[in-house]
């Protein structure tokens, strides 16, 4: 039976940035990073931007050269699923058969995307965007494509429909609320950028549920809808969220709601088991002390470093300001905080110079800014957030104020 001091399991940012702060920490132990795809530690933010659009190679994703893990000791099993968690042997297993022993275990598992469920969502053509391997069979297909239909108008969806726009192919964005970006934005950024889409030519189907696939031969030839229209496609892109990865751990008696719950250490409910990043259910600061799982590598990274602090006796909690960013065709979109809860929106700029800042408040304090090519109200904001600070609604909506003073003489 293989052993190591500290067993990671996931590959991605959280596992990786797990294992580079254990040895920043002087970690001395050994350390298993297993992940289930072939490849060692890569960014994943790019697969629906760069990498998808063929303008950032897979080299240029690798978050870690294979030089720096071994010069840090830091092993690799890939292409490894871990199927069981057994926590009173301090052991898990693979798919492979393998027992592997543990002293801590740092669970990074992500997620699985949520696939459709409707009929005929087992033809070909459907693709998911999760994994370099997911972005890959898209783009080998994509020259035999003219129509593409993207089901979903969250940041994955509206990305993957951005870059498919500019390689000249015709887009329709399938989206089953009202609005695109409807769980994480406001109505003025909704619409904004559903007015860019259309700009460069996407439909933009609002309030649309998918009710079946239809295909010739196995394969995907349109997305049929609920009010019975069938948009015809060549291919169809899923961005419909994911389902977290921890089936293992609640097998092995984890506590769990949406995600495996962690405490402010990210220690789960078993002894000696950490769990991190979008997988990951925890209270935070910054959505009113609410229990929640965040999916980005800001979450992924911080939480690794709280949890990696503590393997090593550190007391530090996560409270990480939480941040996001989305890039769409020339537009930057970059946010920080939570706008959980808003009950107030104050807008910066306008939004037809394409250049402005959301800013989101609860009973008067600041709670989260959601910023489109605005670099110094996204940087500045921060303060604003952490402070929970209450400024002047005037001030704070004329853009020729810094935000950087509001925050100074809150």
């Amino acid at each position: 039976m293989d052993q190591a001091d500290v067993v990671i399991v996931g590959a991605g940012h959280g596992g990786a940035q797990a294992a580079i702060v254990l040895r920043q920490q002087g970690f001395a132990g050994s350390i298993l990073v297993i992940g289930d795809e072939p490849d060692l530690p890569y960014e994943r933010p790019p697969l629906s931007k760069d990498y998808l659009s063929g303008e950032k190679p897979f080299e240029r994703l690798m978050i870690r050269p294979a030089a720096f893990w071994a010069e840090r000791s830091v092993t690799f099993r890939l292409g490894a699923r871990v199927t069981a968690v057994l926590p009173d042997k301090h052991q898990v297993e693979t798919d492979g058969g393998a027992t592997i022993g543990y002293g801590k275990l740092i669970w990074a598992g992500g997620g699985a995307p949520r696939q459709l469920t409707c009929p005929g969502a087992d033809a070909r053509g459907i693709h998911y965007v999760r994994t370099r391997a997911d972005v890959d069979r898209k783009v080998a297909e994509l020259s035999q494509v003219a129509r593409v239909a993207v089901v979903g108008g969250g940041y994955i969806g509206l990305e993957a429909a951005a870059v498919l726009s500019k390689l000249g192919k015709q887009v329709t964005v399938i989206e089953a609320f009202d609005r695109v970006l409807a769980r994480v934005a406001g109505e003025p950024l909704s619409r904004f950028f559903e007015s860019e889409h259309r700009a460069h030519g996407v439909d933009i189907r609002l309030g649309a549920t998918v009710v079946a696939i239809e295909a010739e031969a196995g394969v995907a030839t349109g997305v049929r809808l609920g009010d019975g229209d069938v948009v015809p496609c060549d291919l169809v892109v899923v961005g419909i969220g994911i389902i977290p990865a921890i089936a293992p751990l609640i097998a092995a008696g984890a506590r769990s709601g949406n995600g495996v719950e962690v405490d402010g250490q990210c220690r789960t409910s078993l002894a000696d088991i950490f769990a991190i990043g979008d997988c990951a259910a925890h209270a935070n600061r910054y959505a009113g002390g609410a229990t929640i799982r965040l999916e980005s590598v800001q979450n992924a990274n911080d939480q690794a470093t709280v949890a990696a602090k503590a393997i090593m006796g550190g007391a530090d909690e996560y409270h990480a300001v939480p941040w996001f960013w989305s890039n769409q065709y020339d537009l930057k979109l970059q946010t920080v905080g939570l706008s959980i809860g808003y009950d107030h929106i104050v807008m910066r700029g306008d939004p037809a110079t394409r250049s402005f800042s959301l800013v989101y408040l609860r009973k008067g304090r600041v709670i989260a800014l959601d910023c489109v090519n605005m670099v110094k109200d996204y940087v500045a904001g921060r303060a604003l957030v952490v402070g929970g600070v209450s400024p002047d609604l005037g001030l704070l909506a004329d853009p020729a104020v810094p935000l950087k003073t509001l925050a100074v003489n809150a």
